[in-house]
């Protein structure tokens, strides 16, 4: 395996305990239907590599843990043995058995922005391209209105009004009133979360957030030095009541989710629980901080309302949404918002002159143009993207027919279950195959778990999918690599 940066979580064990009745909840239980001891260290095993369980994690006492699961204590004894010696426990006298991971296993960094030769097929940017035409057609409408504000200086520290008002209407129009003193127009949506995290958090504070989740935000997390809490999301979803546990045991100060096609999974968190999220997280005292990127993105079920819509009466003053045009426009736009309290809109519009004085006011008129426009962009959109998503399944089914996935209603990816720890290694192999993909490590709060997940998004042209399917089984093969590998900047979208 090649060697790779690694990223060191920030978050302490202090408060890091996990029950016995939550760790029994979170196991997958043997065929048989009782667990043996090797069958309980491999199951705690797995949730520690698919990130359900986090690192530095404090698993239930002995005794505790046999109650919940119907077993003995001396299996769970023999278990946590077994753990210890393969590298993914450790024990402290007095104060337990903790998880971790063996010697050496870390994540290979991410590999390569481009390759300008044109060989590579870049599987890490879940980013569809612009419409047809339809730049064209906004650009001219922004073009005739650019003159009535080239007699100002052309700064908007908030965007421009006409924007502002038009992203409000469209909140409003989804069942959540808004005025436009209540958004902030930002370059994309990761400026918008920038400064959220800026506002509501400092170095050392807690913030809840999914695990696995966008590896932009956990890295603009970690780089203002704050305590991430993992709670895990699955292929079935969220759990409300290990997201109940975790607000309470810790009290983060703000909580990342991602409720709308979420990033990797493409789970879409159903409106009961979002509003049990929010009752928590009011009575915790914790921010909400809600991506909703990817929300015009329902490819079987319709768009979802916003989440602060359904998130119940006290909630809108200690929540903050992120949206943006990038996913169903384009990304090379640039134009996101946050959708606030005027009075927060104000403090985060303070931080923002800080580092970014206003955004292009073209870009703006550009993006009110689009606005006009969603409502009759989004289906032919969404019929492409089905048809990519399609492709993409048929290939991997014909080349890799032992990797398995559970299709999203929306969003724009697949999270690939490998079957086996591996995904650091092919993706490194996968890049001199002329493929560059995304392992699960890199979506997870811990470095070394979701190892044997893939993300693969389904942006790209259907004609694209077959030869990326071919290369990545040629990688899985270990057959002999035909490009060297590109040592070019790492990104995700």
């Amino acid at each position: 395996m090649a060697e790779g940066r690694v990223v060191r979580s920030v978050v302490t064990p202090a408060d890091r305990t996990l029950s016995g009745r939550q760790l029994a909840a979170l196991l997958t239980p043997p065929v048989e239907g009782r667990f043996g001891y090797r069958e309980l260290a491999r199951a705690v095993r797995q949730t520690l590599l698919d990130g359900r369980v986090a690192l530095r994690m404090r698993l239930p006492a002995e005794r505790e843990l046999a109650v919940a699961l119907g077993v003995s204590r001396t299996t769970v004894t023999a278990a946590y043995d077994l753990l210890r010696e393969s590298g993914y426990a450790h024990s402290r006298q007095g104060a337990g058995t903790w998880t971790e991971l063996p010697e050496g296993q870390a994540p290979i960094g991410p590999a390569a922005l481009r390759d300008d030769s044109g060989t590579l097929i870049d599987l890490a940017l879940a980013a569809p391209e612009a419409p047809p035409g339809l730049l064209t057609d906004a650009l001219g409408e922004a073009a005739a209105e650019l003159p009535r504000f080239a007699s100002s200086q052309g700064y908007h520290p908030y965007g421009i009004p006409e924007l502002r008002a038009a992203i409000a209407d469209r909140y409003t129009a989804k069942g959540l009133p808004t005025r436009p003193e209540q958004i902030l127009v930002t370059t994309g949506a990761q400026q918008a979360l920038a400064l959220s995290l800026a506002l509501l958090g400092g170095p050392g504070d807690r913030v809840l957030a999914e695990n696995p989740s966008y590896p932009n935000a956990l890295d603009a997390m970690r780089g203002r030095r704050m305590r991430i809490t993992p709670v895990p999301v699955t292929e079935a979803g969220w759990d409300s009541g290990l997201i109940d546990a975790a607000l309470r045991q810790t009290a983060p100060r703000l909580a990342y989710l991602v409720p709308d096609f979420h990033n990797p999974m493409g789970r879409l968190m159903p409106p009961d629980q979002r509003r049990e999220v929010a009752r928590a997280a009011r009575a915790t005292g914790t921010w909400l901080v809600v991506d909703e990127t990817l929300t015009d993105i329902g490819l079987d079920v319709p768009p979802p309302d916003p989440f602060a819509a359904s998130a119940g009466p006290g909630t809108g003053e200690q929540l903050i949404s992120i949206g943006s045009l990038s996913k169903s426009c384009w990304g090379g736009l640039r134009v996101g918002w946050a959708r606030a309290s005027a009075r927060v809109v104000t403090e985060l519009a303070r931080l923002r002159i800080t580092h970014d004085l206003a955004g292009s006011v073209l870009d703006q008129l550009v993006a009110v143009a689009l606005m006009r426009r969603l409502d009759t962009l989004l289906p032919p959109r969404a019929e492409e993207l089905r048809r990519r998503r399609e492709a993409l399944v048929t290939a991997l089914a014909r080349h890799v027919p032992e990797w398995h996935w559970t299709l999203p209603p929306g969003g724009l990816c697949l999270w690939l279950d490998l079957g086996r720890p591996i995904a650091a290694e092919l993706a490194a192999r996968a890049l001199r195959h002329g493929v560059r993909v995304e392992g699960g490590s890199r979506f997870g709060v811990d470095p070394g778990t979701h190892e044997h997940r893939l993300r693969i998004p389904y942006a790209l042209p259907v004609e694209v999918y077959e030869p990326a399917a071919e290369r990545l089984a040629a990688a899985l093969a270990g057959a002999p690599a035909p490009f060297a590998e590109p040592d070019l900047p790492d990104w995700v979208a």
